[in-house]
This record gives C-alpha cells, sequence and structure tokens, in this order.
C-alpha cells in the first residue's frame, strides 16, 4: 500500500491487485489485531491493582465475544480508510488474485495487464504443522477469530507470537502451556531479556515446557490431547501453532526467482529480484519481518523508481522492536550475544527494580533495562527492556542509537522523575 500510494503521488500510473483485505497480516491478523487484544489483556492486570491505590472493583467477567465484535469493527474501519487514501492518490485497486506468469504482465482472472514494473509484496503466511493431528490446531490467523476463549490452550512455538498470545490467553484467564524447541523463549532477542520475560510469565501462569517440540494432537472427548516430542501430555480446549511465517510465493513461481535457504526472495540494493524490473519488498523479502520495514522499502522504492535519484538507504542494523507481553519487551540495536559475535569488547549495564506504580499496587513484576556499550569507542550498541510502556520509551531511544549516542551521552542527559525510563540516562557501572 505505501510503495502504490507514493508512487501514484509521484505520478506513476498504478495498480494494486489485492484478493484479500486491504492492509495485509499486519492490519487484518497480526500486529494492530494483535496490540488490541493486548490491551484487553492488561486490563485485566489493571483491575487486580486497582485496589491498592484505594478502589474497590466488584465482581469482573470478561466478554471475548464482544471484544472480538469490537476488534473487528476497527479492523474494517481500517480497511476503509486505507481504501480512501489509495483512491485518493490515484491507485485503481483491483479485489482479485493476481497471478505474475512473465517479466511485465500480471494476470488477473482472464485478463492480463501489461506494465514496465512489478512490485511482489505478498508477504507470508503462518507455518502448518506436517504432524499427526496438526489439521486439529488453529494459527495466528485463527487466533483472531476464534468463537471463544479457550478455558486451556498449548502454544507450539516460543518466538514473539508464541509469547504475545501466550501473554494475551493467559490474560484473559486462560490457562496457558508454552512448548518450544530452543532452550529459551525468543531466542533471536537478548538472553538476559528473554529469561527474565519468562519469570514475569510465569508469574502469570505461563507453564514453558521448551527443548520440546508437538508430536501429535487428538481428539480426548471435548477436549484435546496434545502430546509432545518428549512424551508430555496436555490436555487443553484449543492448540495453536506459532512455528514460524513462510513467504507466499504462489503468485510469482512461473518467474523462478532466486530464493534463499528460507525461500525468501532474494533481492539486490535496489530490491530488484533475479528477474529485471520485477521487484520485492517486506516479509517476502525477510530483511527484518517488521510492518515498518516494510513501509520504508516500499515508500524508498517507489522515490527512487519514480522520483529520480539513488535508493534511500534504509538501516536494518538498528530497526527497534517490540514484543507485547506482561509485561512488554523493548529491543533495538544489537543483542550482547551478537555484539561479543561481532567481536565487540562490551560493557554491559543493567538495572531490575520494581516500578513506583507496584509499591502501591502490590503487584510481583519487575522491570528490567539493559544496555550494552562497546568499550573502546563509548558508542552504545543495543538498549533492551521488559517493563510498561517499553515499546514507547525505547522508540526514541532508536533515535538515539541511530544517530550513534554514547554512554557519555546518556550519561549527560537528565532523565524524568520519577519515570522507568531515566533508568536508562542514570546507569552507572
Amino acid at each position: 500500500m505505501r510503495a502504490a500510494r507514493v508512487a501514484a503521488q509521484l505520478g506513476a500510473k498504478v495498480v494494486l491487485v489485492e484478493e484479500g483485505k486491504l492492509g495485509g497480516t499486519c492490519v487484518n491478523v497480526g500486529c494492530v489485531p494483535k496490540k488490541l487484544l493486548s490491551y484487553a489483556a492488561h486490563v485485566a492486570h489493571e483491575l487486580h491493582e486497582a485496589g491498592g491505590f484505594g478502589w474497590t472493583i466488584g465482581a469482573s467477567a470478561h466478554d471475548w465475544t464482544s471484544l472480538i465484535e469490537a476488534k473487528n469493527t476497527e479492523i474494517a474501519r481500517l480497511n476503509e480508510a486505507y481504501r480512501g487514501t489509495l483512491v485518493k492518490a490515484g491507485v485503481e485497486i483491483i479485489e482479485a488474485h493476481g497471478l505474475v506468469p512473465r517479466p511485465h504482465v500480471v494476470e488477473v482472472g482472464m485478463e492480463e495487464i501489461t506494465t514496465e514494473h512489478v512490485l511482489l509484496a505478498t508477504g507470508g503466511a503462518p507455518r502448518r504443522g506436517v504432524f499427526p493431528g496438526a489439521e486439529l490446531a488453529f494459527t495466528s490467523n485463527e487466533a483472531f477469530y476464534l468463537p471463544s476463549l479457550p478455558a486451556r490452550v498449548a502454544i507450539i512455538g516460543a518466538g514473539y507470537i508464541g509469547v504475545e498470545f501466550a501473554s494475551i490467553f493467559a490474560g484473559l484467564g486462560s490457562e496457558v502451556t508454552l512448548v518450544g524447541r530452543s532452550e529459551h523463549a525468543l531466542p533471536r532477542f537478548d538472553g538476559a531479556i528473554a529469561r527474565f520475560m519468562r519469570a514475569e510469565l510465569e508469574k502469570h501462569g505461563v507453564r514453558f515446557h521448551m527443548h520440546d517440540g508437538a508430536k501429535s494432537i487428538e481428539r480426548a472427548g471435548d477436549a484435546l490431547r496434545l502430546t509432545t516430542v518428549h512424551g508430555r501430555e496436555v490436555i487443553v480446549d484449543g492448540v495453536m501453532l506459532a512455528t514460524g511465517r513462510d513467504p507466499r510465493c504462489d503468485a510469482f513461481r512461473p518467474l523462478n526467482l532466486k530464493t534463499n535457504a528460507r525461500g525468501h526472495v532474494v533481492v539486490d540494493e535496489r530490491m530488484q529480484t533475479s528477474t529485471p524490473n520485477v521487484y520485492a519488498v517486506g516479509d517476502l523479502v525477510g530483511r527484518a519481518e517488521l510492518t515498518p520495514v516494510a513501509l520504508a522499502e516500499g515508500q524508498a522504492l517507489a522515490r527512487h523508481l519514480f522520483g529520480g535519484g539513488p535508493l534511500p538507504a534504509i538501516d536494518y542494523a538498528n530497526v527497534p522492536t517490540a514484543v507485547f507481553t506482561l509485561p512488554p519487551i523493548g529491543s533495538v540495536g544489537l543483542t550482547e550475544e551478537a555484539a561479543r559475535a561481532k567481536g565487540h569488547a562490551v560493557r554491559i549495564f543493567t538495572s531490575e527494580f520494581k516500578g513506583l506504580k507496584h509499591t502501591l499496587s502490590h503487584s510481583t513484576e519487575r522491570t528490567l533495562v539493559k544496555v550494552i556499550v562497546d568499550e573502546p569507542s563509548d558508542r552504545v550498541l543495543g538498549i533492551h527492556m521488559v517493563g510498561r510502556d517499553a515499546a514507547e520509551i525505547i522508540q526514541g531511544f532508536a533515535v538515539a542509537i541511530t544517530c550513534g549516542v554514547t554512554k557519555a551521552q546518556l550519561d549527560s542527559t537528565i532523565g524524568i522523575h520519577p519515570s522507568s525510563a531515566e533508568e536508562l540516562v542514570t546507569l552507572r557501572g
């Protein structure tokens, strides 16, 4: 959508072919609805804490159906808002399945559209299991439309999708078991952050079974029996598969584009595929499978093709990200493990504390902040946080890291007191 809009605003004739709802994964079955469900999970925590501040809260109950209906209404509003923006920019939208059989041609039904450039932004889809009974499980796509909240749920996969949904289900009252193949949940995140997050989720009752996987699922009366590779049996009302996402390549297989070992389309520095004038961006490319990265790539390509000049540079090294767990994670830059692997001599600064709010709320929730510094240059390589408002806090510090901030500059910055964010400018060795 971003590439189409910018290209049209720059004078290009643009056709956008989309068989689903506008907005792709993020708007419909990803970031946006997930954040809305995460807000709902956090409300339960807020209700529990209210007594510490003098509030008397009566009996409360959650209505899953009302939440999903409200979420659907908001997503429909966004779909139409994006449609209006695209049409206003001059983009022609064709709501159908598109096929790219050869360069410069897009097939839509019986019609062929000839074009100077083709941009592939087909994204990815949840990976389906191949073990017995996998068809009984649901993925993140279906999770947003479950008819009811499962009282007991097992989640297969401990990446960011798995732990986010573990937080959502646990926050709304489900018994949650999370099964992951790796040693730690969130294996691509800083180890200290991942371990801290697990400890916090365990306070919400989430049970972790790591170094394990799904062997089979079978019906057990009205419930399901999940058997793991190591022989554990868990009786649940639902099993969610969160074992990763695969790029969607069916629409352009005739082009026989070059792909990497993970199936992502290989592109050069101009985002061009192995076929001239066919470009690819976003999750399909897999450089960083995050919506803001896809937006930046699409916008940069459109400006390059139709605005003249070189392709604007995108800094993939310092892409900030968040995981909306209980509490959330914010991260930017290198992890400690990655910094050491790159040969940096690092100094590590950490602080773990109970937030001021919890001195009255009686919550056991804690916050962790961590800063990784390259010792010879004093440059900050990474900043990571687990705690309330982590995403909002780390976004600002991402600007600083992008600008090459040093630890001395952090130390010279006046903090906002009292706040969790001030910990990042008051860390001392």
